[in-house]
């Protein structure tokens, strides 16, 4: 039934947290977190605190979740994001930069940092054993 309620409404209308939960595939309370986490998500509240999110809220919602969710970024990454102005604030237009290069360069990063660790608990090993026989 909410379906056809979003139907009828124009794409410039408000929409309640239900609504763009719905709409998004998101849980209520990810949403009221998100409002914690980023400052630029910042619905209309009214009345009993009840919520309304313009069009470009609901944008920058999607961009968070994609990013969260699709691209691996962390909320301190997707945060960031925001502050370097890589990921646009309501009423802004929306781009994330391509950011291939630098997962790539920590990629390598991390494993040269993995395989630093893996050699210093063989050698760890070898000098308990040592210390055991």
């Amino acid at each position: 039934m909410p379906e056809k309620r979003l139907a009828a409404k124009s794409s410039s209308a408000f929409r309640t947290i239900s609504e763009v939960a719905e709409q998004l595939d998101l849980p209520q309370h990810v949403l009221r977190f998100w409002e914690t986490k980023f400052s630029t998500v910042r619905p209309l509240k009214r009345g009993g605190g009840r919520r309304y999110y313009r069009p470009e809220d609901i944008d920058l919602i999607r961009q968070i979740r994609n990013l969260l969710y699709a691209e691996g970024y962390t909320i301190k990454g997707v945060q960031r994001l925001m502050r370097e102005g890589q990921l646009k604030s309501p009423g802004a237009p929306a781009r994330v930069k391509a950011r291939a290069p630098a997962k790539s360069a920590r990629a390598a990063e991390g494993a040269l940092d993995l395989r630093a660790v893996i050699t210093e608990l063989s050698e760890l090993r070898d000098i308990l054993r040592g210390a055991a026989g």
